[in-house]
């Protein structure tokens, strides 16, 4: 039994356009790079949505809301949606992870300030494992303030907490 699950955090359709997330198409590969490999290791793979508020682009039932097309649950697999930062304080992947004997969680997705960052938290705060995908979370550019800068920042923040690592280092 794998005791890794894979956590693909918020990969909805609004944040792939029209206004996507910086270096969209490239994250996208890595997460489905990521979410084979998590398939063929057995791992469990978590599917997180977020549910914004009425609305948002990604509010619940939305066009917007709906995992990208490209990334879709296989039968058996977990899709949650949330309605906080932190996947943990608003879903039931704490139960659904000790249930199926996870220890260690690996995490991608969006947006690397926000999602990411607040479920890696909650993740650390329940005693599990974390390895944070380095190249594998993303978020858009604001004024004055590349994305790149942020993931950067995000990463740096975990260096000593958590194991980082690329996509293409990722071991289930």
């Amino acid at each position: 039994m794998n005791t890794s699950a894979l956590l693909v955090i918020d990969v909805q359709v609004n944040m792939f356009g029209p206004a996507p997330v910086n270096a969209a198409e490239e994250l996208l590969e890595r997460l489905l790079a990521l979410v084979e490999r998590a398939r063929a290791a057995q791992a469990p793979v978590v599917f997180v949505r977020n549910c914004g508020a009425p609305g948002d682009p990604d509010e619940r039932g939305c066009p917007g809301w709906e995992l990208h097309p490209s990334l879709q649950a296989a039968t058996g697999e977990l899709v949650l949606d949330k309605t906080t930062g932190d996947t943990f304080a608003s879903t039931s992947l704490d139960n659904e992870l000790k249930a199926r004997g996870v220890t260690r969680v690996v995490l991608a997705g969006l947006q690397s300030e926000f999602c990411v960052r607040e479920t890696v938290q909650g993740a650390l705060a329940r005693g599990y494992g974390v390895t944070l995908v380095t190249d594998g979370h993303g978020t858009y550019d604001t004024k004055g303030r590349p994305a790149r800068q942020t993931i950067a920042e995000v990463n740096a923040e975990f260096e000593n907490r958590v194991k980082l690592t690329t996509a293409r280092e990722v071991r289930f």
